[in-house]
């Protein structure tokens, strides 16, 4: 018996993808934003995929916020777009 693959959708190009290629970002209960590298970090989840690009297009599209029910400050965006690349 074939093993189920976790898909989700990306934010910001809502392209349904395997989980283990995309990167998690949460919001965690004390309302901080961050890249859950490891996609087991406790906190509310939204997923984009591992270029900058879709990460603009989420920002663009609010998708990000929408999904994780919360303003993006400036700054963490800005780190994001870095760790990116």
């Amino acid at each position: 018996m074939q093993k189920k693959i976790p898909m989700r959708k990306c934010v910001g190009c809502g392209e349904m993808k395997e989980k283990k290629e995309l990167i998690r970002v949460i919001k965690t209960p004390e309302d901080e934003i961050l890249l859950d590298t490891t996609g087991r970090a406790n906190g509310r989840g939204a997923y984009i995929c591992c270029n900058a690009e879709c990460l603009k297009k989420a920002v663009k599209n609010r998708g990000l916020e929408r999904s994780l029910k919360s303003h993006i400050p400036t700054d963490v965006l800005e780190r994001m777009e870095k760790e990116l690349g």
